[in-house]
């Protein structure tokens, strides 16, 4: 069950962390409650995950999950940048979220 609360945790650092571009200098309530909610929702998961993961293998997932989803909203909703490195360089995150997961026990 870590694993999957390792997964969700990921999953709402991509919402809190989209959420935050939307703020524009906290003149926006509605982003800054999804932000805050989407913290909690994601400390309390990845809180939950490290009961039985290491620290360091649940951390580096946790933000690898978080920084290649808001890449990847980045490139899909935002318009940005999808040349050839970019996209072999959130493969090597990927890869290493991979390598990560089944090195751990």
């Amino acid at each position: 069950m870590a694993w999957v609360y390792l997964f969700l945790a990921g999953l709402f650092e991509i919402v809190w962390a989209v959420s935050l571009k939307n703020i524009d200098g906290l003149s926006k309530p509605l982003p800054i409650i999804v932000t805050i909610v989407g913290m909690a929702i994601s400390f309390t998961f990845l809180s939950l995950a490290l009961k039985n993961l290491p620290i360091g293998t649940a951390y580096a997932i946790w933000t690898g999950i978080g920084a290649v989803g808001v890449a990847i909203y980045g490139i899909i909703m935002l318009g940005e940048s999808a040349n050839l490195i970019r996209i072999i360089c959130l493969l090597l995150i990927v890869s290493g979220i991979i390598g990560l997961k089944l090195s751990t026990k």
